[in-house]
């Protein structure tokens, strides 16, 4: 890649709530290269867009009344979750629903929103890219979890991308997930585009650790150079990790780590999440004013990130993420 993908992250979700047809239609407006999108399962085998099968805290489940017995207490990838589940409601329930801003004390502007967007199908979202001709990056939420409720996602997914002729895009189409196997799985159904594999700092895969339990190696173990290596042999395109894996603080400011030299060595394309310019997600030296909405020194805390030579960020403003991989290509937009 010659530059950085800019992904607008669930869409332009500092702007409108997340994974909403106004944010991203806003997303393509704002000059994102591709729109990423996660995808959870109905009851009835509907993929739609929310970051967790639990949907309290992004929609208006929790006040109607006739949806009140659905709240339960479930365990979800080995810890217990309360609330509404996507995979106990059908597509027809979950259609009624509006959303919501997920930080409504951060985002008081896109919090004005909530109530008056409805949720969305992949396949909404897909006739979105359609018209405006932009890539996507979708990630598989829980796929060990939905798996076992008889609802697989790679299964669910390769049927709405065959139909809607996205089977061989591999120039539009990346497929993300926390989880190796739910990879592997997709791809063995001729669904052809780059396939990475999500890490964190800490934890460990839920697929790997439904198999070996506490034996299961961590997400950590892998980001050294020998689990790169073997994520590459997997016949997987690249990772894509937390901002805090690539930057670190320390008393002499913020400093890049070498894990994107270390992935391109190994044959990897290495993508970050998440940009965003408040406070609350920049490092101590960053930050500006007493508010945790406030937006810090986000240009500088980037450009540190850009210039480790990663492949693509994710961003909640893709218009800021625009502008700062620009400027670090020497090519600014400004004006």
């Amino acid at each position: 890649m010659t530059r950085p993908l800019v992904v607008a992250h669930r869409g332009a979700s500092g702007y409108r709530p997340e994974h909403s047809a106004e944010a991203f239609r806003l997303a393509a407006r704002l000059g994102a290269d591709m729109l990423e999108p996660d995808v959870v399962s109905t009851r009835d085998g509907v993929l739609v867009l929310r970051h967790e099968n639990e949907i309290s805290g992004t929609t208006d489940v929790a006040s109607r009344p006739a949806l009140a017995d659905r709240r339960t207490t479930k365990e979800v990838d080995g810890q217990p979750v309360t609330g509404w589940f996507t995979e106990d409601l059908t597509w027809d329930e979950l259609s009624q629903l509006t959303v919501r801003e997920r930080m409504p004390r951060l985002r008081q502007a896109s919090a004005t929103f909530d109530g008056r967007l409805g949720m969305l199908r992949l396949v909404d979202l897909l006739d979105i890219l359609d018209e405006t001709g932009l890539g996507m990056v979708v990630e598989m939420k829980r796929a060990t979890h939905f798996a076992g409720l008889g609802l697989p996602l790679d299964e669910l997914l390769a049927d709405v991308l065959r139909d809607r002729g996205w089977a061989s895009t591999p120039d539009r189409l990346v497929v993300e997930a926390f989880e190796q196997d739910v990879l592997h799985r997709l791809r063995a159904r001729g669904i052809d585009g780059r396939y990475v594999y999500l890490l964190e700092r800490s934890g460990a895969p839920a697929d790997v650790v439904a198999r070996l339990g506490s034996a299961a190696p961590t997400y950590a173990s892998q980001l050294g150079d020998d689990g790169l290596r073997a994520i590459a042999a997997a016949g997987l395109d690249g990772i894509s990790v937390a901002k805090d894996v690539l930057l670190r603080e320390g008393r002499d400011g913020v400093r890049a780590t070498d894990l994107v030299d270390r992935g391109h060595a190994a044959g990897l394309l290495v993508l970050a999440w998440t940009l965003r310019p408040e406070n609350r997600f920049l490092a101590t030296p960053h930050r500006r004013g007493r508010s945790q909405a406030d937006w810090g020194d986000w240009m500088t805390e980037w450009d540190i990130l850009l210039r480790t030579g990663v492949d693509g960020v994710f961003a909640d403003h893709p218009d800021l993420a625009r502008l700062a991989v620009d400027r670090a290509a020497g090519a600014s937009r400004i004006g």
